[in-house]
């Protein structure tokens, strides 16, 4: 695939688009993920915060009505917007919702019944390297800064921490999960999510960063 500035825009032409952001504090202890999905019947937006110690903060709209311009993302209760300021370059990534905390990050598998606990995000995501061709896209190294906002615990602050970001389209209706290297040990913080299609996608921090969960259905 040549990949040129022009793609890491929207292809209006896909069934499917995707944009995926993930990053996480080198001593595994922390991590966010940030995701959206256009697909018909309404678009898909997905976020988790990972604490060592704290409860996972879980949030998922998987019914949103598409506005005019599809980077920005809002539901009852919630915003959120990923936002191209340099092509391959840089990018924005915020929200302001409630999440649902949970104890038990299994609890997100299913119907994600926790405490409702506000969260802003207000992220900054620059490259550190070209993008590389995948599957449908491609993904790019990065590094991540700024403030993840929260309500009765510490803000967290974060600066220039590993990330890596994400872009797939297809004329396909589906593309699957992230493709991520899979861990069989598994004892890190894990994001784990739902999709509507049935696709599961159980990401779990290591030494090496933000991996997929081994699991045996």
């Amino acid at each position: 695939m040549m990949l040129s500035p022009t793609d890491d825009l929207r292809h209006s032409e896909a069934a499917v688009e995707e944009w995926v952001f993930a990053a996480s504090t080198p001593d595994g202890r922390a991590g966010v993920v940030s995701g959206h999905r256009l697909v018909a019947g309404g678009d898909w937006y997905w976020a988790a915060l990972v604490e060592a110690g704290r409860p996972l903060l879980h949030l998922a709209e998987w019914k949103v009505v598409r506005r005019s311009d599809p980077f920005i993302v809002k539901a009852p209760e919630m915003w959120a917007e990923h936002h191209c300021v340099a092509a391959m370059k840089q990018w924005s990534i915020g929200n302001e919702a409630h999440a649902v905390a949970l104890d038990d990050p299994d609890e997100a598998l299913g119907k994600a019944y926790g405490v409702p606990t506000p969260i802003a995000m207000d992220l900054e995501w620059y490259a550190a390297g070209d993008p590389e061709p995948i599957d449908d896209g491609y993904r790019q190294a990065g590094v991540l800064h700024g403030l993840v906002e929260l309500l009765d615990r510490p803000n967290l602050e974060l600066a220039e921490i590993p990330a890596v970001r994400w872009h797939r389209w297809s004329d396909r209706a589906d593309i699957g999960p992230v493709p991520l290297e899979v861990v069989v040990a598994d004892a890190g913080l894990r994001a784990p999510f739902t999709f509507p299609n049935g696709d599961v996608s159980d990401w779990v921090l290591s030494s090496a960063g933000w991996r997929a969960r081994h699991r045996q259905d």
